[in-house]
């Protein structure tokens, strides 16, 4: 083709573009003859038929967080008006459930859930002599979705097979996307319904959980009687729990178990090394069989955990809300998509993803003043993203995405923790591109980073935990060393701060006995 013959490409419009790829499209779909005869599609049945008169008789069965955020979110749920168990917290029994019941090649969370939910029918049907039809009416399971490449948003259809293999064919699976907010398609009549209601029970359960976890693990490290943290926990999950069910005062409750945290004798003068857990969301959070009981295991093995909170995953929700809209702001024009901006104001829609990010940074600092959780900062996104950008897209969705990157690097930089753990499953292909690839450069920048990238199958946890001992003997070093260079520097206050609500700020060091010994 003669230069003269090629189209103006400066003249052409939008409009002119989309013309001719639906031409062209259309023409080679006539060429391949994919217009010849209509596709029909397999769909398999979803009973999703829970309405609200049903809602007096019917139980929602969920699960899948800390042990206490179940149980306040069971509360917090009855609190407005549902019927709530949460299931427990799935172990090895679980696992082979659901590789008897599911599919073969599915990821490590589905066959623990999944299995968790079968292993509980089972139970009512047999132990508890229920009858099939009486449990398959009377109980609904609902869970979360997924996003990016993550495939447990597409296992509600695995769910509804072991279901029906276990001999439950047709009992209710209701699915809610993390995205979907309040726009998610319930219906009138729907017995669930995703209201402000609904979604605030729920983020008042997920942040007491939060606060209550992160200061349980400061504090049971560092107890002088084995077993006391975890006895006052247990009391301040059933005051919590008792205040969201009948709507009472939540900040009293906190405020309560504040003063049963700070009676627990601690004492932080220990070189402990701290380990931060993060990596899959559900293998980093889950308490149970699904990671080897790891946050047990290290602190048997004298480390101080540092969890991820589960309020961090909301914020996170939230960031990529609000920077996927900016990005649709520079499109020629408004797109359809779910997220999408035709006929929306994306002005208003950034405000309310700001003001929502305020409220609940606002929400949990609250309440983690009240329960002693002195000095913990949610984590910044914006300056996550800037860190992690350089190395990973942030652009590419799913688990934690970009921010496993950042968390890494912060860990070295701001002096977060000795040790950082990526806890994954076997074949999750969001996070082993992170942990397996991206995270071995980080490491390499950053040579002061003791790392470890650990897959979990629900089998081999003594090759697991043997990894992890390798890791942590260096990390005990450097603790070791850093509370030696911090004693040198001491003014000799640190009796006088070392008690189970004081937790020492001091910059420059990663563990708590060589922040509290710098301490003013």
């Amino acid at each position: 083709m003669h230069t003269a013959q090629l189209p103006n490409l400066r003249s052409l419009t939008h409009a002119d573009i989309e013309k001719e790829l639906r031409e062209f499209e259309a023409k080679e779909r006539a060429r391949l003859g994919l217009d010849s005869k209509p596709v029909e599609h397999w769909r398999d049945t979803n009973p999703q038929d829970f309405v609200k008169a049903d809602r007096s008789s019917t139980t929602l069965l969920c699960g899948g967080l800390t042990r206490a955020q179940d149980m306040l979110i069971g509360a917090a749920l009855r609190g407005v008006g549902y019927r709530v168990q949460p299931l427990e917290v799935p172990d090895n029994d679980a696992l082979r459930i659901g590789k008897e019941f599911g599919n073969r090649g599915q990821c490590n969370p589905t066959y623990f859930t999944v299995g968790n939910l079968v292993k509980h029918l089972i139970h009512l049907r047999d132990e508890q002599g229920m009858s099939t039809e009486q449990i398959i009416r009377s109980h609904v399971f609902v869970t979360a979705g997924a996003c990016g490449p993550c495939r447990f948003g597409t296992y509600a259809t695995e769910y509804r097979k072991a279901l029906r293999d276990a001999g439950f064919d047709g009992f209710r699976v209701l699915l809610f996307q993390q995205k979907g907010g309040l726009k998610q398609a319930t219906g009138e009549n729907n017995g669930l319904e995703f209201n402000p209601k609904f979604f605030f029970a729920l983020i008042k359960a997920v942040m007491a959980g939060d606060v209550l976890n992160a200061i349980g693990y400061r504090i049971r490290p560092y107890e002088i009687e084995p077993g006391s943290t975890n006895r006052v926990l247990e009391d301040c999950k059933r005051t919590l729990a008792e205040a969201l069910q009948h709507r009472r005062n939540i900040p009293l409750a906190l405020w309560r178990c504040r003063r049963l945290l700070k009676s627990i004798p601690v004492n932080r003068l220990q070189a402990k090394p701290k380990v931060s857990i993060i990596g899959e969301f559900w293998a980093m959070t889950t308490e149970g069989d699904g990671n080897y009981k790891l946050q047990q295991f290290l602190e048997s093995e004298g480390a101080e955990v540092d969890v991820q909170v589960v309020t961090a995953w909301l914020l996170y929700m939230l960031w990529q809300g609000m920077w996927d809209t900016k990005q649709r702001m520079t499109l020629p024009q408004d797109d359809e998509a779910n997220g999408g901006l035709d006929g929306k104001n994306p002005r208003r829609k950034l405000l309310t993803l700001w003001s929502a990010d305020k409220a609940m940074r606002g929400l949990f600092g609250f309440y983690a003043r009240l329960i002693g959780l002195r000095h913990y900062k949610l984590p910044d996104m914006d300056e996550i993203a800037t860190i992690s950008h350089q190395h990973y897209d942030v652009a590419l969705r799913g688990g934690e995405g970009h921010m496993e990157v950042g968390k890494l690097i912060q860990s070295v930089t701001h002096k977060k923790a000795h040790m950082v753990i990526s806890v994954k499953p076997f074949g999750c292909m969001p996070s082993s591109g992170v942990s397996d690839g991206v995270q071995s450069l980080i490491t390499t920048k950053y040579p002061a980073a003791i790392f470890s990238a650990i897959e979990t199958t629900g089998d081999g946890a003594a090759n697991v935990k043997s990894r992890i001992q390798m890791d942590l003997f260096k990390a005990k070093q450097v603790a070791q060393v850093e509370f030696e260079a911090a004693k040198a520097t001491s003014r000799g206050n640190a009796e006088k701060h070392n008690h189970a609500l004081v937790y020492p700020h001091t910059h420059g060091f990663a563990g708590t006995a060589a922040r509290l010994v710098a301490q003013p």
